[in-house]
């Protein structure tokens, strides 16, 4: 197997098979060069599209087998991180829950990763990330205030209050582990990541500067200079110079005399600033506004779709985006001076490493084929390590 670089280079990692944050957080971890093997409960052929696999290792198994647990153990036992996103009880009933594996292997970080948590009256029922965003408050002060709250993509539950709080909790654990010697276990919930996140709402509650209402606020879209505006041909503009030297910029390319208008936080102005931005910006398209703002600092920015995205000058330049096999994907990130990310790989089949992941953890040629016959390993023979 070819030797992973990155920053990651090193930690290996096993995820168990899942969907949403679990599986992304397995991804960033592979892209900055840990060695990520998933555990799959079905063999199956590749699928080049499915991005949160890419740069990861598989292997199938069936684990109502016990064989199949014993080589999951072993699997583990030789990991720095477990990485599991099933609802609470479920490694427990498969025999791999946090108790057996840590007595097996007293440094693992035990990762897990819920929307609702492993404690409380709702952590066994099911949810998706719009229920949990809904009960962290988050979700009831988004979008407009006539309409019911949007669905926010799963960015805010899922991978923001979820993957990115997961991995906050391994790299903690990880830390505290080189100076206890002790693994522990990570109960990450969206439900406690996404209230973390809205720390500066909180400071605002507090102090009576937040309405406890949509699109009445600062960052709601209830200020007329923190939100989007149609153009003249049907595209959008985000609009968000929340600075008084950044106001009087966008302000100058709008050809206002602010000395017509409100000051910029008399709240009781800001529906006459509104409607004065969106007669304005809706009188011409959206290529002309980008050209009257290129290069200032109004805090103007197109609204693009997925697409006109990736070929934003901006991010051509970047190179935010990578093709991968024909799929377009974002590039690895962050980004680190002295160990980049390696060249990201297209997702394997799952199950197609695993006579490679076996040897590793001591199995004969034999033994291979034996697992193979029982049906505790998943697959055919003949697997090659992609890498």
């Amino acid at each position: 197997m070819t030797t992973q670089s990155g920053p990651l280079r090193g930690l290996t990692v096993v995820e168990m098979a899942g969907l949403g944050p679990a599986p992304l957080a397995g991804q960033l971890l592979a892209d900055l060069g840990a060695t990520v093997t998933v555990i799959d409960r079905a063999a199956a052929a590749a699928d080049t599209t499915d991005i949160n696999r890419r740069n990861k290792r598989s292997i199938a198994l069936d684990l109502k087998q016990p064989e199949a647990v014993a080589i999951a153990i072993e699997m583990v036992a030789r990991a720095d991180v477990l990485i599991e996103g099933f609802r609470p009880g479920v490694m427990e009933r498969l025999g791999l829950g946090p108790d057996t594996l840590l007595e097996r292997h007293p440094a693992l970080v035990y990762a897990r990763m819920t929307g609702w948590g492993q404690s409380g009256p709702l952590a066994s029922t099911a949810g998706h990330d719009l229920n949990y965003l809904a009960l962290s408050g988050a979700l009831g002060a988004m979008g407009d205030p006539t309409l019911p709250p949007p669905p926010p993509l799963n960015l805010v539950g899922d991978y923001g209050g979820g993957t990115m709080f997961l991995l906050f909790g391994v790299f903690a654990a990880l830390w505290e582990r080189d100076r206890s010697g002790a693994g522990q276990v990570v109960d990450a919930a969206m439900v406690d990541g996404v209230p973390a996140m809205m720390g500066l709402m909180y400071q605002w509650v507090a102090r009576g500067e937040w309405a406890d209402a949509r699109g009445a606020n600062l960052l709601d879209g209830g200020a007329p200079f923190y939100r989007c505006y149609e153009t003249a041909d049907q595209q959008y503009l985000s609009v968000g110079p929340l600075e008084p030297a950044f106001f009087k910029t966008f302000v100058a390319g709008l050809e206002i005399d602010p000395s017509d208008m409100p000051p910029q936080y008399d709240r009781n102005g800001w529906p006459a600033w509104q409607a004065r931005i969106a007669e304005i910006i809706a009188s011409q398209s959206r290529a002309h506004w980008e050209a009257v703002f290129a290069g200032s600092d109004a805090c103007v920015a197109p609204v693009l779709s997925f697409s006109d995205a990736m070929t934003h000058p901006h991010n051509a330049a970047r190179e935010t985006w990578v093709d991968v096999d024909g799929v377009a994907q974002a590039a690895p990130a962050p980004r680190f001076s002295r160990t980049p990310a390696p060249e990201p790989r297209a997702p394997g089949a799952p199950g197609a490493e695993a006579e490679l992941i076996l040897r590793e953890i001591g199995y004969s040629a034999e033994a291979v084929r034996a697992a193979r016959a029982n049906g505790a390993v998943l697959g055919s023979d003949g697997e090659t390590d992609p890498t």
